[in-house]
Order: C-alpha cells, then sequence, then structure tokens
C-alpha cells in the first residue's frame, strides 16, 4: 500500500518528498525576502539629544554654583557666577579715566574754539576718549560675563564644577555640559535595499531595551539624504580602498507617537530596535510584527546586542 500526503493524497516517494521541502524553502525564503524588503528592520535604534558645552567668555575664580545635578532648569538661570572683583576693578579704572579725559576734551574744544589750542590737540583728545569708551564697552561686557546663565530649558547632569575652582575660557575644556529640553530624536540604522519603498509617514513600531515586552507606535519624520561613510573633507590625506569597505547604513528618524512613552520619564540616549511597515504587500507585514514582539519579550532576558 502507498503511503500519501494526507490532504492532497499525494503519493510519498523518492520525487515527492524532495520537492515538498523545497517548495517550502523556496516559499519560506519568498516571504522572507518579502518581509525584508517591503517592511525593514534594524537592529540598531539610538534616541540622539543636543547638548551644549558651557564654556566662560572670562577667566576666573568660581564663587558661586547655585544649581543642582538632574534639576529642570529655566532659561536664563544661572549657572555659576565668577568672582567679578577684577573685572568691576578695571571697570571702576576705566570709568575715572573716560572721566578725566572728558574733561581733557572740553578743554581742547574750548581752547580750539577760542583758537589758544590746535586742531591737533583736540583731536588727539577725541581719540582718547573714543579708545576710553570702547575699553570700558568691553570690560563692562567681560564683567557681566562674570554670571554664566542657561542657554535655554535643560538640565546639566554630571556637575563637578565647585566653588573656587578655576573656570578658563578654553573650548576643549568646557566646565559643563549643558542638556538642552527636548523630545530627542530616534534614529533607526536600516540597510540601504529597503529604502525604495519607504517615505514620509510610514508607520513604525520601537522596542526599547529599558522597556521590555513593549511595543510602542511611531511614524517616520524624515529620511536623512546623506550616509556619513561617503563625505569628504579638505585635507592632506587622499581616499584609500580600506577605507570605502563598509557600506553605511541609511539613518531615518522616527517619532514616537505612543501616548504611554510620552508620560514616562526616561533617560536620553535610549537604545533598541524598528521595523517600519511601507503600504506594499501589507499581509507580509504581520511576520515582521510578530518577530519584533519576540524581541521585545526576549528584552526581559537579555538585551539583542
Amino acid at each position: 500500500m502507498h503511503r500519501h500526503f494526507k490532504v492532497f493524497r499525494i503519493p510519498v516517494n523518492k520525487w515527492t518528498v524532495p520537492t515538498a521541502v523545497l517548495g517550502g524553502i523556496v516559499l519560506i525564503g519568498a516571504l522572507l525576502l518579502l518581509m525584508n524588503y517591503n517592511h525593514p528592520y534594524s537592529e540598531v535604534v539610538r534616541q540622539y539629544y543636543t547638548t551644549t558645552p558651557i564654556i566662560p567668555d572670562v577667566k576666573g575664580r568660581v564663587i558661586e554654583v547655585p544649581i543642582e545635578p538632574n534639576r529642570p532648569i529655566k532659561a536664563g538661570d544661572v549657572l555659576f557666577k565668577i568672582d567679578p572683583k577684577p573685572f568691576q576693578d578695571r571697570v571702576d579704572g576705566l570709568a575715572g579715566e573716560l572721566t578725566a579725559a572728558r574733561k581733557d576734551l572740553e578743554r581742547a574744544e574750548d581752547l580750539y574754539a577760542k583758537k589758544l589750542g590746535s586742531e591737533r590737540d583736540w583731536d588727539q583728545a577725541l581719540a582718547k576718549v573714543e579708545n576710553l569708551e570702547a575699553d570700558l564697552a568691553d570690560a563692562e561686557s567681560d564683567l557681566a560675563q562674570t554670571v554664566v546663565t542657561a542657554p535655554s530649558d535643560g538640565l546639566v547632569t554630571q556637575l563637578a564644577l565647585r566653588p573656587g575652582m578655576m573656570a578658563l575660557p578654553l573650548g576643549m575644556r568646557p566646565v559643563m555640559t549643558f542638556v538642552q529640553k527636548q523630545e530627542g530624536v530616534f534614529v533607526g540604522w536600516f540597510r540601504q535595499n529597503s529604502m525604495l519603498r519607504l517615505k514620509k509617514g510610514d508607520h513604525a513600531e520601537v522596542v526599547l531595551d529599558a522597556l521590555p515586552g513593549e511595543i510602542l507606535d511611531a511614524d517616520v519624520d524624515f529620511i536623512f539624504l546623506i550616509i556619513g561613510e561617503g563625505q569628504l573633507q579638505p585635507g592632506a590625506d587622499f581616499m584609500r580602498f580600506s577605507q570605502q569597505q563598509a557600506p553605511g547604513r541609511v539613518a531615518v528618524a522616527l517619532r514616537i507617537t505612543d501616548a504611554a512613552y510620552q508620560e514616562r520619564r526616561l533617560p536620553g540616549g535610549l537604545y533598541g530596535q524598528a521595523a517600519i511597515y511601507t503600504e506594499h504587500f501589507h499581509h507580509v507585514g504581520i511576520m515582521r510584527k510578530i518577530l519584533l514582539r519576540m524581541a521585545a519579550w526576549m528584552n526581559y532576558v537579555f538585551p539583542l546586542h
């Protein structure tokens, strides 16, 4: 008696079994190809946020740091103060010199008007007044810079500055880093062969390591038009083949729309994974949804990276 496949009543022999196996492999492969091409996945998603290095415009000793780390700060709030005495002394000294110079200018004008003085003396007195006015304006500006304020709403998370420390106007040595108050942009790094299907507004889902088991709804906000690996900068070095072997990925900005996420207080710079669902072969996206949910639950055990 011949054995048959129960559903289709096809006899089991050396031809039908390999054909069935090969057909299954081809079918699964086709589904995976359609899924990867039309509903791409990125195992690398990162939240990016903007920071501002705080560098004083003047050199001086810090006398006060009234802020606390990780406390919200409003734009214009004082971050720290530098000892103003040396700067105030310079302002007072220049102000005194300017007062005397203006009197000399008045005398020079009066003598010139009475033809008892030369035009040269008048010009020199006027030039001295103008120079002192410029120097005084600079000194007053330096004095104002002894009070350093927040550039916008935000916070300082790692605060090591203390009274008594020296603050220097050096670009390479900021005294603190200010974190701007913002939602933060989530960027998924997708392979280049998925770009033909993506467009702004496509639905996406994001899985974060910080929220195991949760799926966050998102939208494609925009697609970066530049791949960093192709960047050229002025310099003496020539391009080399060894530097170009990494193809690079396309950065896609994702805007999380899930209300549950907006209500949470989470640290900036979160890491996770994401999938984007295009309008093409919509039903195949179910496979991607299942795989992404498996990844979300696996984060309870260990991160996937």
